[in-house]
């Protein structure tokens, strides 16, 4: 490989921009690897940190939001790394709307849990599709990859597929959390003190 080639792949691998070769085209990073540029943080910013690469959640509850420009997402694909640390708690949102404080209202809880008490586990639709074993283990890097199209939710623990859920017609928002299908943006939970979850290489495609 030309130097320069080289050095530019290096680079973009430290800034956390280059998609896995996996991936496939049409993927775009939404983060830089190194700030929170496009991100915007709810209550308790002290939660939240940055260490190599990525968005590291510990502290009292906050939500790290997507505020891009390029949002609201309707059909699409995203992919984020995530690792849990023992006795863990987080979650990925999709189809989501920035809040000051609270649990969001707006959207759905893609679940982050390996080991923590929660019975619902990792790639579950928080609340709507209930997954009870764990497809992947604390202090290893997996990957969440959520699929929307249509009504179509499908989500995959490192390539396995644990929810694949199509909303009944006649579905309603319910009083406290909407979950139903719509558009939004993105956003990452830091749940609880006790709780460590790195999250990195945000990634996401646009589908038709």
């Amino acid at each position: 490989m030309p130097r320069l080639m080289m050095t530019t792949v290096v680079f973009a691998l430290a800034c956390g921009r280059l998609a896995s070769a996996a991936d496939g085209p049409g993927f775009k990073s939404l983060t830089d690897g190194k700030s929170f540029d496009g991100w915007k943080k709810s209550e308790n910013v002290d939660t939240w940190a940055i260490k190599d690469g990525a968005f590291v959640a510990h502290g009292p509850r906050s939500h790290l939001f997507y505020t891009g420009d390029d949002k609201p997402f309707v059909n699409f694909e995203l992919k984020v790394d995530v690792m849990t640390e023992p006795n863990s708690n987080g979650g990925i949102y999709i189809h989501s709307q920035y809040q000051d404080t609270g649990w969001p209202k707006y959207g759905f809880e893609v679940q982050v849990n390996n080991s923590y008490g929660d019975p619902q586990k990792s790639g579950s639709l928080y609340g709507v599709v209930k997954v009870f074993e764990a497809s992947a283990i604390d202090n290893e890097w997996f990957t969440e990859h959520i699929i929307v199209k249509g009504k179509n939710v499908v989500v995959k623990v490192n390539d396995k597929t644990v929810v694949d859920y199509t909303e009944p017609k006649g579905a309603q928002p319910g009083d406290d959390f909407t979950r139903v299908v719509g558009s939004g943006t993105f956003a990452l939970q830091a749940h609880d003190p006790k709780s460590t979850v790195h999250y990195k290489n945000i990634r996401v495609k646009r589908l038709d």
